[in-house]
């Protein structure tokens, strides 16, 4: 309930009653006049909420790097075998280098704390036959293991 000003005699009445208890004026009458709104007055504005456009914000962010990641991982490719070590990297250019096990040197494991909680790692191959000298993999799952199979094939030449 609601008061509003009586026209007549400017006391407070109520918007249910039919007249002003003080001078009999019809204030029920009156009522929808008064509290019309103006026709351009803007209530509300509504627009479709983000949440319409979740999938379509999802895919956009999600599909690029998941794209990024797929060539980047099937770009590299690394081979143990008996006597040589194979490494291929490149999806549409490929760089291929053999190493033979007589020529490494060394292999070197490193790991952040992500990576040893995730089991991955960088594997670094010291060799005395090419102009670099080293070869850098990233990524690569279980290095020690596949550091420990180098080794092992190495010190069977």
């Amino acid at each position: 309930m609601a008061l509003i000003k009586c026209p007549e005699c400017g006391r407070e009445v109520s918007t249910e009653a039919k007249t002003c208890p003080g001078c009999g004026f019809p204030v029920a009458q009156q009522l929808p006049a008064a509290t019309k709104a103006p026709p351009d007055e803007l209530l509300a504005e509504v627009r479709p909420s983000w949440w319409t456009y979740f999938w379509l914000l999802l895919f956009f962010w999600l599909i690029i790097p998941w794209l990024i990641a797929w060539a980047k991982r099937s770009s590299t490719v690394l081979r143990v075998y008996r006597h040589r070590i194979t490494l291929r990297r490149g999806l549409l250019s490929r760089d291929e280098r053999e190493l033979f096990m007589r020529d490494i040197r060394s292999v070197d494991v490193s790991q952040s704390l992500f990576s040893r909680l995730v089991g991955i790692g960088n594997l670094t191959i010291f060799t005395a036959a090419t102009k670099d000298g080293a070869e850098f993999i990233q990524g690569i799952p279980h290095p020690q293991k596949i550091r420990d199979l180098i080794i092992a094939q190495r010190q069977n030449q």
